[in-house]
Formats: C-alpha cells, sequence, structure tokens
C-alpha cells in the first residue's frame, strides 16, 4: 500500500501521541501488507477503551491515516471531542434521524479512495474471554455498496493496560500490541446480488469469523463457535 497523506490537525496528533505510545508499548504488528491501494473498509475487533489509539498507532506507521466510524458521544465531547473533530473522524448517531449519515459518509469517504476503519461490534466486548461479539452489518453494507476490499483485522493487548469498561491504567511494565490483518473477505458471490438482511448477516459473519481466525492466531487459540451477543448469548451476526 502506497503512503496516504495526512491532514494537518492530524499530523499535530500524531506527533504528540505517536512517540507517547512508542515509549508505553512493545509492537508486534504483521499483516500490512495486506492493506489495499484504493478505498476500502478496515474491521477490527475492540477490546479496550484505548485500542483506537494503539490501532491508530499501527495504521499511521504503516502510511494509513486512521479515520474512524466513531460514537458521537466522543466527537460531542467537549474540547476533546471537538478536537478530535478535525481529524475527519465519522460520527454515528445511534437511533436518531441522522443515523444514516454516517454510512453516507463513510461510503463517500472510501469512493474517494479512502479507508474507514469500522468496529463491527459497535462497542467494547463483553465475552467472558474478550472474543469477538456478533457483529453489526455496517462494515458489510458500506463494503456492498462501494464494491471496496473489506479487510480484517485482530488487535490484543491494549486491554492490558486499560481493562474493558475501566478508568484505572496499567501502563508499567510495557504491554505488547498485538495487530494481525488478513487478506480481503470473499464476498465476491455476495456483490451484484439485492442487499437484503440475509446477505448483510452472511458478510457479516464471514467477517467476525475472519477477526476471530486472525485474534486466535495471535492468541494461539481455536476462535470459539458462536458469538456473544449483548444479551448474553451466542448467536448469529446480524442487525444494525
Amino acid at each position: 500500500m502506497q503512503p496516504r497523506p495526512m491532514s494537518r490537525a492530524l499530523r499535530v496528533f500524531v506527533g504528540i501521541l505517536r512517540p507517547m505510545l512508542v515509549v508505553l508499548t512493545k509492537r508486534d504488528w504483521r499483516g500490512a501488507e495486506n492493506l489495499p491501494d484504493g478505498g476500502f473498509v478496515l474491521a477490527a475487533n475492540h477490546v479496550s477503551h484505548l485500542d483506537p489509539l494503539t490501532f491508530a498507532h499501527f495504521c499511521v506507521d504503516n502510511g494509513l491515516p486512521p479515520r474512524y466510524l466513531a460514537k458521537a458521544s466522543i466527537l460531542d465531547a467537549p474540547i476533546v471531542g471537538r478536537l478530535i473533530r478535525t481529524t475527519e473522524q465519522i460520527p454515528v448517531y445511534r437511533s436518531t434521524a441522522n443515523a444514516a449519515d454516517a454510512f453516507s459518509a463513510a461510503v463517500e469517504a472510501v469512493r474517494d479512495g479512502g479507508a474507514v476503519i469500522i468496529y463491527p461490534e459497535g462497542t467494547i466486548t463483553r465475552d467472558a474471554d474478550l472474543w469477538p461479539m456478533s457483529g453489526k452489518t455496517g462494515a458489510a453494507r458500506v463494503a456492498l455498496a462501494t464494491g471496496c476490499p473489506l479487510v480484517p483485522a485482530a488487535q490484543w493487548g491494549a486491554h492490558q493496560m486499560l481493562a474493558p469498561y475501566t478508568k484505572t491504567p496499567r501502563l508499567l511494565p510495557r504491554k505488547t500490541i498485538h495487530v494481525r490483518v488478513g487478506p480481503p473477505v470473499d464476498l465476491d458471490d455476495l456483490r451484484g446480488t439485492p442487499v437484503t438482511a440475509e446477505v448483510l448477516a452472511e458478510a457479516t459473519r464471514r467477517t467476525m469469523d475472519a477477526i476471530g481466525d486472525l485474534l486466535g492466531q495471535i492468541r494461539g487459540l481455536p476462535a470459539p463457535t458462536g458469538r456473544f451477543t449483548i444479551r448474553g448469548r451466542r448467536a448469529e451476526d446480524g442487525g444494525l
């Protein structure tokens, strides 16, 4: 993948945060050769409030300006949220009249040749063993609407610095941040067909399977069959 230009605002954030992450973390990053040129969706698991920063570190060091579909509550936060907005992150307003705006913005970004990072789980995993939960269909929707590659990635290690749903970091000793990027998910048989709920669910299932397999490679464990849902049971992928 050819390195991509960063906005001035993003360069400022990178200049401040990257040296800190270099000092505080060790890095085991593999699969960057699977990041394509042109527009694409990068779908990853979510294990910590800190992993958007550590995953962004991986992206920046591999020439990819991180652009997330992010919860509007984060981007609407006073001062910090407004600063983050200047880096062209895309707010997601769930269950509102503006909910479709994020999809439209993501599609536009990809069609313009950009890359958009989406966490299909929609929130930090609540699986007891931190495996990916069932996925929502946003990443598949964007990939099928644009015809772009949908690239799976797994990350592991940020939860050791800041455990899920906690506020107290444990920065020392330095933790290793693992990232694995896989080849694009095969969606060829689903492209050019009506984008039904069944098609979206199948595309999402393949995406989450790929992410789970990559995480299994990092952890040296087989990914579980079935996935945890917010309702506390294992089920198929799908839904908004």
